[in-house]
């Protein structure tokens, strides 16, 4: 037993930490992708798109034997669908297109903070001094990583991180109310039908809005998007989902905060984003103060 103890916790380490990383590269892939003169809505329907048989299949293999969905069930997906992953999906990739990797990602790496902040507005749970202070912290890296950008980029940046605020934002509600479902159908099945609904909603607005949009995508688009749909959704989310088995939802989620240091590397290094002390500054207290905020609050 002890001997597989440390086994277990290295396996769920290193499975969690590949799963930020990968998850982490969807940024530098839409951002690869715009460089093609593709559109959000494209984009997003391609990535889904591809995406789509294997939300499918992970929700049949985690529905095998349970009961089946009720009416109840499936307008509770089918609207955190919209919420979790279609709208907030949207935003992101809208976002990606005013700003920097880096950024989008220390911006949507705020969202324990929003969950914090929705939990006392919804459920009236406290917050506490130590959690204040720690989303304080947070919030200056963001800050400070802003004003920089917003010198190195232009004014389209408070566009762009307010997009993708509004992303990690709808996300958070998704976090919020998803909690109902996930102990009556599990987090794969949720995850999968509630992916599912997300392609749907994103497929319909590709036909509404962009019904000849595919005779004018570039081939290196459509690799770029077929990669991101498995490497960086699809993969990342299994990948989280075997370490929470082995090491639990607490320190996969702290391990998780490599995303944030992989995608600036990453970007430097394939964007050609820039890379200096305020970023650097900017994230570390991003991970400095998310990290505090995620720990249990001992009474």
């Amino acid at each position: 037993m002890s001997s597989q103890a440390p086994s277990q916790l290295t396996s769920g380490l290193l499975l969690a930490a590949f799963g930020a990383v990968a998850f982490s590269g969807k940024a530098i892939i839409v951002k690869l992708a715009y460089r093609h003169g593709v559109d959000a809505v494209t984009l997003l329907m391609l990535r889904m798109l591809f995406a789509l048989p294997f939300f499918l299949l992970m929700a049949w293999w985690a529905g095998r034997g349970q009961a089946a969905l009720t009416r109840q069930d499936v307008l509770g997906i089918v609207g955190l669908g919209f919420f979790g992953y279609y709208l907030s999906s949207y935003l992101d990739f809208i976002g990606l297109a005013y700003i920097s990797a880096s950024l989008e990602r220390l911006i949507l790496y705020l969202n324990p903070t929003l969950v914090l902040f929705m939990g006392w507005w919804v459920y009236k749970r406290p917050i506490t001094l130590r959690q204040l202070l720690a989303m304080a912290i947070s919030y200056s890296g963001v800050l400070l990583v802003f004003a920089h950008e917003l010198n190195w980029t232009g004014e389209h940046v408070w566009l762009g991180a307010g997009l993708v605020f509004s992303s990690a934002a709808t996300y958070a509600v998704y976090m919020t109310y998803s909690g109902q479902l996930v102990q009556r159908l599990g987090s794969m099945r949720l995850a999968g039908w509630a992916s599912t609904a997300a392609c749907a909603f994103c497929i319909a607005q590709f036909a509404l809005l962009r019904p000849w949009g595919l005779d004018t995508v570039a081939p290196p688009v459509l690799y770029l998007s077929m990669f991101n749909a498995v490497a960086c959704t699809v993969l990342p989310v299994l990948l989280v989902m075997m370490a929470i088995e082995r090491i639990g939802p607490a320190l996969t989620s702290q391990t998780g905060m490599v995303g944030p240091m992989s995608t600036l590397c990453m970007g430097v290094l394939v964007l050609d984003e820039p890379f200096n002390a305020w970023i650097i500054a900017g994230t570390v207290l991003v991970l400095s103060g998310v990290f505090w905020v995620t720990r249990p609050v001992r009474g």
